[in-house]
């Protein structure tokens, strides 16, 4: 589903050109859950807005559903990224004084999509929130706030969900129910998630770990059928 061949990006700062991804490749299943890895600076987080659609390489190719997202215009992009793509970042994102079932249906907005109140229940849903549905993000505690922005980024049903760094600001409890959701939705709704993630605890969930160092590709590690697949937690997630 998705293929990144020798991907280089390289930030220029006035003269000075500062490399931060160097020449990396590997591929991404579709269906499939996938873990990165890698101390601060390493590339994670420009890899996921290239991968995104957020950023583009300064050279490389970057394929996804077979087609050369480099080759494509910004509108193109756009619409690429409203239609498969959900993100979840580490800070929510949330718009404050906006009840959570509004801040699930912002990106429906983009596409004039119709039902939108009752789309944007069904995804709260599924990650245990239409009892907190007009709660405002200051009235929910940051797990219930993070599972707002999982209900927005599979509104669309995005056939691939970015999460960078989702648990960050997170205590371990509400981190490993992000994850249960996340998994859940990979397992149970063949979404392919990619997970940017310091704990390796969380990404032992995933079907596969992929450690960064430098801008590359340093390892890649394959997690037994019996963790990814086990003890997924049901739907009922208590607020």
């Amino acid at each position: 589903m998705i293929e990144l061949q020798n991907i280089v990006k390289i930030y220029k700062m006035g003269e000075i050109e500062v490399p931060v991804l160097r020449g990396l490749s590997f591929h991404v299943d579709r269906g499939e859950m996938v873990a990165i890895m890698g101390p601060s600076g390493c590339g994670k987080s420009t890899l996921m807005n290239i991968m995104g659609c957020l950023d583009t390489p300064t050279s490389g190719s970057y394929f996804l559903d077979s087609a050369e997202v480099s080759k494509l215009t910004d509108s193109q992009l756009a619409e690429l990224r409203n239609r498969k793509i959900g993100f979840v970042f580490q800070t929510f994102n949330l718009i404050p004084r906006t009840p959570a079932v509004t801040n699930v249906e912002l990106p429906m907005l983009y596409g004039n999509a119709t039902n939108r109140t009752k789309r944007a229940m069904e995804a709260l849903e599924k990650v245990g929130l239409v009892g907190r549905a007009q709660h405002k993000p200051n009235q929910l505690s940051g797990g219930e706030q993070q599972r707002v922005a999982i209900a927005r980024a599979m509104v669309n049903n995005p056939s691939i969900i970015l999460a960078d760094e989702p648990t960050g600001n997170l205590d371990s409890k509400a981190g490993l129910e992000i994850i249960h959701i996340m998994k859940r939705l990979n397992v149970e709704e063949g979404i392919t998630i990619i997970l940017v993630t310091h704990e390796r605890d969380l990404a032992v969930h995933a079907q596969r770990i992929v450690s960064l160092r430098d801008g590359q590709v340093v390892g890649e590690e394959k997690i037994s059928q019996y963790e990814t697949r086990a003890s997924v937690p049901s739907r009922e997630i208590k607020p």
